[in-house]
């Protein structure tokens, strides 16, 4: 019977394979860690927490390799999950109802700093994409976001009605064997897929442009473009395709969609899904989409699905979880706000049917939506309108101690736990003017007015009254040209001594040009902030080049060497 008990005899024959294998890896362990780390009492106890002995030699050589202390090789081994999960939980009970159930002793900061390490460690995100999810989710919330982002979302395909109907689609699908339904009440394309016995991207269908892989939040920004037929459209970041496709479905193929991007090689998808869907209104170029309007413009309707951080799609791109730190949220939010003015500019306000504009992103992250958006409203003629979409959650107005724009409650923000899509931001603009505003905005979102106010005090401030000029003046005892000629602009003094003039004579000019602008009731009003300017720029000319102090150190040693020659 080999290893196995005798049922006729009920005695051991010995230990088998599996307990020699662990017998030999702890005398192994002992004989490696023998005055390194600790006792061989310690040892055994090790060996009873995991079955794997192999993983726990490992454990040890990364220790010893590392020169850490025994507490630390706990933070190498295997965690309890589940007693993470609970307390968690526990956590997450006492702060809903921290007056009654705290502990004493214990303020809301000891709970919420252990809350953190603990979803750091059991959800794998790092600290500051915790941080900023607490900012924006309430505990219950946040869980619950951080939970179905662990799941991968249904799989959702796009009929194309340039060839086909949805119900015959749907129909030819079942009789290969996959199981589908629609995807909902809001959309009349769109299909889920439960299961399919075949690969549903190399389907014959598929091969024949009847439908497109595309996630259902992607079709949101196009339903909220509601492009019309024989408009003229922008798509400024197109790959890989599916939403330039479903606004030429859409169009029924008039019209004209220009489909941009910025990478050569992602716009090679972006061909191959236009010729496979019979797509013909297209045209596909590559620029960089903050230099656009410089190409073309007048568009009746522009679409824009801006570069991002990529915070609500974790599910499909588990890496974000680690790799975002705060400058890449910066970074993208400053590209967001070129592109988001371009796209403005390469509008026509005075489109019949048009000048709308959507903006759109994959993120949760406030500094990537409703920032940018109180920033192009304060930048441009634009206002935001309804989207037409009949879900979504409203977005922000206020956002810890920053403030926006009330009309961006007509925004919509989409999550994956509320609607079982991708995390997903919608806005819609409307462009009324074509002027560009020459007002100066302040790039910092949430701020810009009182900042604004700020600086035009500042400037009441620095630019001086015309009484105190006139008091300046009689201070220089009757010379009120050397006076002025001190105040005037540096690039101008820089003018008068080249052309080898007099700036006393310079100045009567400009007295005489003041008196008679005086009587004629006409105000310059750029004098005083060339004055102001004059003030920062001026700089006293020198008399003789200052040589530097490494020039002239050369130049003693020379003269020493010489002395002593």
């Amino acid at each position: 019977m080999g290893r196995k008990l005798d049922p006729a005899n009920k005695v051991k024959r010995g230990p088998g394979r599996k307990a020699r294998k662990q017998k030999g890896a702890e005398a192994e362990l002992a004989k490696f860690l023998d005055g390194r780390i600790g006792t061989t009492s310690v040892i055994r106890h090790i060996f009873l927490l995991p079955k794997n002995t192999k993983y726990l030699v490992m454990c040890a050589l990364r220790v010893a390799k590392r020169g850490l202390k025994l507490a630390d090789m706990w933070r190498i081994l295997p965690l309890d999950l589940k007693s993470i999960y609970q307390r968690i939980k526990g956590n997450v009970e006492v702060l809903s109802d921290f007056n009654n159930r705290r502990e004493e002793g214990k303020d809301r900061a000891d709970y919420l700093s252990l809350l953190k390490e603990d979803l750091c460690t059991y959800y794998s995100y790092n600290t500051f994409l915790i941080e900023k999810l607490l900012e924006i989710f309430p505990l219950s919330e946040l869980i619950d976001f951080l939970e179905a982002n662990e799941i991968q979302r249904p799989i959702t395909i796009r009929t194309n009605t340039l060839k086909t109907r949805r119900r015959d689609l749907a129909q030819a699908l079942i009789n290969r064997g996959v199981n589908l339904d629609p995807l909902g009440k809001w959309s009349k394309v769109g299909l889920v897929i439960f299961d399919s016995p075949v690969p549903i991207g190399a389907t014959p269908e598929y091969l024949a442009g009847h439908y497109m892989l595309q996630g259902a939040s992607s079709l949101l920004p196009v339903m909220a473009l509601s492009p019309q037929e024989g408009e003229s459209i922008l798509d400024m970041s197109a790959a890989p395709g599916g939403k330039t496709t479903y606004m030429a479905q859409l169009m029924k193929n008039t019209g004209l969609i220009v489909a941009n991007d910025a990478s050569a090689e992602r716009l090679k998808s972006v061909v191959g899904n236009i010729h496979r869907l019979g797509v013909t209104n297209t045209i596909i170029c590559n620029y960089d989409g903050r230099q656009f309007p410089k190409v073309m413009g007048g568009f009746d309707r522009v679409l824009l699905d801006a570069p991002c951080s990529g915070t609500g799609v974790i599910s499909k791109d588990p890496a974000v979880k680690t790799s975002k730190e705060e400058i890449d949220i910066k970074r993208c939010a400053h590209l967001q706000k070129e592109l988001i003015l371009s796209a403005i500019d390469s509008l026509n306000a005075e489109s019949p049917t048009g000048g709308y504009l959507v903006y759109c992103t994959c993120s949760i992250m406030v500094e990537e939506n409703e920032w940018v958006l109180d920033y192009a409203l304060k930048k441009r003629n634009v206002k935001l309108v309804p989207t037409g979409l009949d879900f979504g959650k409203e977005g922000f107005t206020r956002f810890k101690h920053h403030r926006f724009h009330p009309s961006l409650r007509l925004s919509r923000r989409f999550y994956p736990h509320s609607h079982n899509v991708d995390g997903f931001f919608v806005a819609k603009l409307k462009k009324f003017s074509n002027t560009v505003p020459t007002t100066t905005v302040d790039e910092n979102p949430g701020d810009a007015p009182s900042t604004v106010e700020k600086t035009k005090l500042k400037a009441k401030k620095q630019t001086p009254s015309k009484s105190d000029t006139d008091n300046k003046k009689t201070e220089t005892n009757g010379n009120p040209a050397k006076s002025i000629t001190k105040k005037s602009p540096g690039p101008l003094n820089k003018k008068m001594k080249m052309d080898g003039k007099k700036p006393q004579k310079f100045v009567k000019k400009e007295g005489a040009a003041a008196q008679q602008a005086e009587k004629t009731g006409e105000k310059k009003e750029g004098n005083r902030f060339e004055k102001k300017e004059g003030k920062k720029k001026w700089k006293k000319p020198m008399k003789e080049k200052r040589m530097g102090n490494n020039k002239f150190k050369k130049f003693k040693k020379m003269g020493q060497k010489a002395a002593r020659a």
